[in-house]
């Protein structure tokens, strides 16, 4: 699957798309382009909290050859459950479900793989917030090895809200930080579960870290002071494995 597969360009073939209800990852505008109709776009997508990026006109030259009258929309493969609709039915259907909430994971690759060994490990669902992670791509789509049509995955408004919701729920949520004294391979996992995996740069954001019911860091014995993010989310991940089948 190549990005120009997941690629809309032009005024009218981007209306008829919002129309269709189609999925957006990304929107590209031209910066400084004045247009009525493209107001109107804006205003449709911003209602459905999609990342629009204004960008110069060279940006949208690169992204397609033809005449993209200053906007460039990247599709999604995929369709996004309702987090209630789909928390719901796991918790009826499971004893204890495991969901993986990554808090504005930014490369597709790292996307990519943490869905591929979620798939693996018996993750129920995915969920992640509309605007500022890493779009579901090609890239995504290969690098997951199709894991990605395996398993739900969630848009939310605001990852504190999903937080919120799954402790509602009766889900125990845990996140993954160094700014703890407490080992993953210390805590209780065998419940219905909710790991928080943060960005690559900031890790997860210090108002999620707040509403956490516990933290957890994996053991660092060399010099370097972080793991990849989707490796250590696959420790992790791991470790609850092990847990389960004791």
């Amino acid at each position: 699957m190549s990005n120009k597969e997941n690629t809309i360009f032009g005024i009218y073939p981007v209306k008829e798309a919002i129309r269709s209800e189609v999925t957006f990852d990304k929107v590209y505008i031209q910066k400084d382009l004045n247009s009525d109709k493209l107001t109107e776009i804006i205003d449709a997508l911003e209602k459905d909290n999609v990342t629009i990026n204004i960008v110069p006109i060279e940006k949208l030259n690169r992204l397609t050859r033809g005449n993209h009258q200053g906007i460039v929309a990247v599709t999604s493969p995929i369709t996004f459950p309702s987090l209630e609709t789909t928390v719901e039915a796991i918790i009826a259907e499971k004893e204890f479900p495991l969901f993986l909430v990554l808090d504005q994971i930014s490369d597709v690759r790292n996307f990519g793989a943490i869905i591929r060994t979620a798939e693996c490990t018996g993750v129920d669902a995915i969920i992640i917030q509309k605007k500022g992670g890493a779009p579901v791509t090609g890239d995504t789509v290969k690098t997951s090895a199709g894991a990605i049509f395996k398993i739900p995955i969630c848009k939310v408004d605001h990852i504190k809200d999903a937080i919120f919701y799954l402790q509602g729920s009766g889900i125990h949520t845990i996140a993954a930080t160094e700014k703890t004294e407490s080992a993953i391979y210390d805590l209780e996992l065998k419940k219905p579960l909710a790991v928080i995996m943060g960005s690559e740069g900031k890790g997860v954001s210090k108002s999620v870290l707040n509403l956490v019911n516990e933290k957890a860091a994996l053991p660092l014995l060399g010099e370097i002071n972080s793991l990849n993010v989707s490796v250590a989310c696959g420790a992790i991940l791991y470790e609850i494995v092990r847990q389960k089948s004791l």
